[in-house]
């Protein structure tokens, strides 16, 4: 009676990339006789060693009696894979498929050698022949593509996938990376607008497609899908940044607070297009007063940005527009956070200098004297402000002390030997005024020169 066996074993099978583990195995073959079966035994028992030399030998026994046997090929082609005879493993290989071509497992041996060698633009051309057996296969085809940079051709067969069996972490990352090329994002955006076309109700492809106008600066584009996902989906966040737009346009602040409060709280906005909002409401209650609470409580949402520091910015914006009161409570809100800012310290003194605010300057100056003791920015504030309050010995300190500091700075020299100057002055030391204001003078000549 004859003896069946399992024409492959998994024994010793290779760990197969991505999604062959779901596949079947070959079908069973009948060994026509004792001495075959004894060869084919032996070299499954060798194999199972890991005898693999011993194993070959005895297969290529097997093939004096079966030479057109397709089996036996591929065992072959695993034994010279575990052996890391690649080229005598890929040959074998693709003898079993072209006696039987229809054996999946046949390309899988082929596909295993390219994935090891790295020989992927190879790879790709058996795994779309593995296609034909298998659709799964289209994830490795995914991954082929990117690793021989065919992008256009991963980003096709990426939305192929996303539409027909949904989205995947690892394909949403590739196509991240693709679309950081400006030359893909057209074909990407006209895909988006297809699939918004189909599928109305989807948010994720209206949040990509204002993404990426927002990206390339296409704000109106950017709006104007805003208002459709307004249209299709009115509790999303996003159609917030077009509602927002709107009531802002028709004077409606109320409203226009509710809807920039829901898009700055949202993890799901891209900051560019909260700052943008921001922006606009700046404006708005520039010219309505009664929103500078909203204001002030919008600035909130920015705390963490590390990019932008909002309450500084809206100081210095404040400041170009000389509405010095409104600058310094802006650099004043910052400060809280950020007690290290040497710069915005220097923009408040001069805020409160130009408010004429002498005593707060002071008050202000010392502070920040305390903390950077060999910075004379500080040291000049403070003497200004004293000699505007009349404490001219407190002044004549403070600028000697800054005078001391400054370095490669003229244009602080200056100012600081002008109000030693006032200083001494005020203390009635005519000698040492005359000094100071003549030193001055050398100075301004040399920044003409």
């Amino acid at each position: 009676m004859k003896k069946k066996i399992v024409a492959l074993v998994l024994l010793g099978w290779l760990s197969l990339p991505i999604t062959l583990w779901a596949q079947t195995e070959p079908e069973d073959v009948a060994l026509d006789t004792d001495e075959f079966q004894n060869y084919f035994y032996e070299s499954l028992k060798q194999k199972g060693m890991e005898n693999y030399d011993k194993a070959v030998e005895s297969i290529e026994k097997c093939l004096t009696l079966q030479p057109n046997n397709p089996l036996l090929f591929f065992e072959l082609g695993k034994n010279y894979l575990s052996l890391k005879k690649h080229k005598e493993a890929y040959d074998n290989f693709e003898k079993a498929t072209k006696i039987d071509s229809k054996n999946r497992w046949y390309w899988v041996g082929m596909y295993d050698v390219c994935y090891e060698t790295r020989n992927f633009n190879q790879a790709i051309i058996i795994v779309q022949k593995l296609v034909e057996f298998k659709t799964d296969y289209k994830e490795d085809l995914v991954s082929l593509y990117m690793n021989t940079q065919q992008f256009d051709k991963a980003l096709d067969l990426i939305n192929e996938l996303n539409e027909t069996i949904g989205k995947s972490e690892k394909r949403e990352l590739y196509k991240a990376e693709i679309l950081q090329d400006a030359k893909y994002q057209g074909p990407e955006k006209n895909n988006l607008l297809d699939q918004i076309r189909k599928n109305p109700k989807e948010e994720s492809n209206y949040i990509a497609l204002i993404y990426m106008y927002s990206q390339s600066n296409q704000e109106e584009k950017a709006m104007e899908i805003a208002k459709k996902l307004e249209t299709e989906i009115p509790t999303s966040d996003w159609a917030q940044v077009s509602l927002f737009k709107f009531h802002i346009n028709t004077n409606d602040g109320d409203k226009a607070v509710k809807s920039m409060n829901t898009v700055l709280a949202s993890s799901k906005i891209d900051r560019k297009i909260k700052h943008r909002i921001f922006n606009e409401f700046l404006i708005f209650s520039k010219n309505n007063p009664k929103y500078d609470v909203d204001l002030d409580k919008a600035i909130s949402y920015f705390a963490d940005d590390k990019e932008v520091k909002v309450a500084k910015e809206l100081g210095k914006f404040y400041a170009t527009k000389k509405e010095w009161n409104s600058a310094i409570k802006y650099y004043e809100m910052h400060l809280k956070s950020s007690n290290d800012d040497y710069e915005t310290a220097i923009l408040l003194l001069q805020a409160l200098t130009e408010i004429a605010a002498f005593d707060k300057l002071v008050e202000t100056s010392d502070q920040w004297m305390q903390l950077f003791p060999s910075q004379p920015q500080f040291f000049y504030y403070s003497g200004l402000g004293y000699n505007q309050l009349q404490n001219y010995k407190k002044a004549k300190n403070d600028l000697e002390l800054g005078l001391d500091n400054v370095v490669d700075d003229i244009t602080l020299e200056i100012n600081l030997t002008i109000q030693l100057g006032e200083a001494y002055n005020g203390l009635g030391d005519a000698k040492k005024k005359d000094f100071y204001f003549s030193k001055a003078n050398e100075l301004l000549k040399k920044t003409k020169q």
